[in-house]
């Protein structure tokens, strides 16, 4: 019970949005850790519609400054890797794969107004995995919605399906330079029992 005790507030309890960050580097192979450990939670129909592009290089993170909001440059370009969340408004045409004991993919042909629904809420589902996963392989995170989406997508997406949803930066958070917590709502003030 202890060892869970720990893992929650790592992940959860202690665990903070940076925006400060040490100088040690997140590897490709923690990034694909960190993916093949968010991969695994659920979103409705299997459908996985996020798709991730993680800005390492000086190069693409000089791509990304312009999109960003001006309080977000900084905090944003000195992470060691910058994630991109995004969905994918053809992800059903994956769903063969993904959920194939039915013909899912029919639900969405044609509906535009579902595929985007589903795109967008389980890819900020993804999102939030991909946050909990880096901080399980004991990273920390700064997700930001700061940021131009279309300055963005055309950038790195031009001509495609894929849309930003927000990006988070990820590496070694400098805690010592951390403010106090925020308070967050307490249960009476956000939940109902019926």
């Amino acid at each position: 019970m202890k060892s869970n005790q720990i893992h929650i507030e790592q992940v959860f309890e202690n665990a903070r949005s940076h925006c400060h960050w040490l100088p040690k580097q997140v590897s490709d192979n923690d990034i694909l850790k960190i993916y093949n450990t968010m991969k695994h939670g659920p979103t409705s129909a299997n459908s996985c519609p996020s798709r991730f592009i993680f800005l390492k290089s000086e190069e693409a993170k000089e791509k990304l400054k312009p999109c960003l909001h001006f309080g977000n440059i900084e905090k944003t370009l000195s992470a060691p890797v910058v994630a991109v969340i995004a969905y994918d408004l053809e992800f059903y045409e994956k769903l063969s794969y993904l959920f194939p004991h039915t013909n899912a993919k029919m639900w969405f042909e044609g509906n535009e107004q579902l595929i985007y629904e589903t795109a967008f809420r389980n890819s900020s589902l993804q999102g939030a995995y991909l946050i909990m996963a880096a901080r399980a392989h004991g990273f920390d995170c700064g997700p930001i919605s700061g940021f131009d989406n279309a300055k963005l997508d055309n950038v790195f997406f031009p001509g495609s399906k894929w849309k930003s949803n927000f990006i988070c930066n990820i590496g070694y958070g400098d805690h010592t330079r951390l403010e106090t917590k925020h308070p967050r709502l307490p249960f009476e003030e956000a939940c109902q029992i019926q």
